[in-house]
């Protein structure tokens, strides 16, 4: 998920990326964490119901993509770090 992209998507949509970006997450542990996520105003979500089954959908909150760039900036930095410590083993 890039951070200056605004996207929004179901549950189960989400489980499929990240399974296509090799991290295996049960729906048992990203459902939680979607809601604890929401009830800390990182995400918003709201109801379908237009189709024959109503689904959740979810978007990061503005809240949720400043801290979502502070997050990427931090890891960045660690891997640059890491980068740097590690460069004489190569």
């Amino acid at each position: 998920m890039r951070p200056d992209r605004p996207r929004r998507g179901y549950g189960y949509a989400l489980l499929e990326s990240l399974g296509d970006a090799g991290v295996a997450v049960d729906s048992n542990t990203l459902y939680p964490l979607l809601r604890r996520l929401e009830k800390q105003g990182l995400l918003i979500s709201e109801w379908n119901t237009e189709e024959s089954r109503p689904r959740k959908f979810y978007r990061v909150s503005p809240e949720g993509a400043r801290v979502r760039t502070g997050l990427l900036r931090e890891w960045q930095d660690l891997g640059a770090s890491i980068s740097r410590l590690t460069k004489g083993d190569r």
